[in-house]
């Protein structure tokens, strides 16, 4: 693990050695019917939820509201809360740990459009997830059952 993108050696100091993680931040934001909003970023062919990296120095909200702006065209205020965060994992094309944190959000105006990161957007019943072959379509599904 010693090449991985934030790792901090520490061995010289006798201490154990640190890892930064990169957050991604995905928003589950379900209408009247109980349909999730759901995203095929550009150059993607699967769904996810919209969301994506934070950068650093950034607060939650602004992180959420700027990818929310830049694949769904959100627009006007929300509100949220964390409903679930996963594991570290190993985000392979950036050679770094990464930790999804999962946010239910309350949208003042529930109007979405692709975005300049988006291709397509819809509103879809997180049933049709649930046996999907891609992982990220799997996880729309899972989070969907742990809002309700």
């Amino acid at each position: 693990m010693n090449s991985l993108h934030g790792h901090i050696d520490q061995s010289a100091l006798g201490r154990k050695d640190d890892y930064l993680f990169r957050l991604t931040l995905k928003g589950l934001v379900v209408d009247d019917s109980g349909n999730v909003l759901v995203v095929k970023e550009t150059g993607r062919d699967w769904w996810d939820l919209p969301g994506g990296g934070m950068d650093h120095g950034e607060s939650i909200k602004a992180a959420l509201a700027r990818e929310l702006a830049e694949e769904v065209n959100l627009k006007g205020d929300f509100t949220y809360s964390v409903i679930h965060m996963e594991d570290p994992a190993l985000l392979q094309h950036a050679n770094v740990l990464q930790v999804r944190i999962i946010f239910t959000v309350i949208a003042e105006n529930m109007v979405f459009s692709p975005g300049v990161d988006g291709d397509e957007v819809a509103f879809m019943d997180p049933e049709s997830f649930k046996d999907s072959d891609n992982d990220a379509e799997r996880r729309i599904y899972e989070y969907a059952r742990l809002k309700a």
